[in-house]
């Protein structure tokens, strides 16, 4: 153990870099640059890159949260979209209900006007055929007395006057009816 410690003395540090191939000086110089470039990029270059670094990563998440936000504007909007139709889909039922029950209605009224229709036509042709009735019944009991009157007149031979003829037919008759 007491060779070792000799190794380590100063002057033998010396020594061991030279055996090694490194040259103090410039190991000395190296890292004096080091700390220059490390000083320069901390002072210019890393402030910009960490400024690149963060608009970047507010970028993603400024386009993530609008991701987010827009997904659920769809959501909402399908949601609205669904709510709408089944609304529509209620609305237009109840249209074809109130058609259907207007329809129903209309064809009612219809059938109620042609049923009124119908029975003032058949009272009117009741009316018209009672009157029918009467005339020809006039006119048939015109004609009997005429036919009466003829038949008295060839039997008789002769011929009694219009008003009188007629009177006694007309008793006549009254009297057979």
């Amino acid at each position: 153990m007491t060779t070792a410690l000799p190794l380590f003395a100063a002057g033998s540090l010396g020594d061991i870099f030279t055996s090694l191939g490194i040259d103090g000086q410039m190991l000395l110089f190296q890292g004096l640059a080091f700390l220059i470039l490390v000083f320069v990029m901390g002072k210019w270059v890393f402030p910009i890159l960490l400024k690149t670094v963060d608009q970047r990563q507010e970028a993603i998440e400024a386009g993530a949260k609008a991701a987010e936000e827009a997904e659920k504007k769809a959501a909402e909007a399908q949601e609205e979209v669904a709510k709408l139709l089944k609304e529509a889909r209620a609305e237009a039922k109840d249209i074809v209900a109130t058609a259907k029950d207007e329809a129903n209605a209309m064809v009612a009224d219809s059938e109620a006007k042609a049923k009124t229709r119908a029975e003032k036509i058949v009272k009117d042709a009741h009316e018209q055929l009672e009157k029918d009735v009467i005339a020809a019944r006039r006119a048939l009991h015109n004609d009997t007395i005429d036919l009466v009157a003829l038949a008295t007149e060839k039997i008789v031979g002769k011929t009694v006057s219009d008003a009188v003829d007629k009177k006694i037919i007309a008793a006549a008759v009254k009297e057979e009816a």
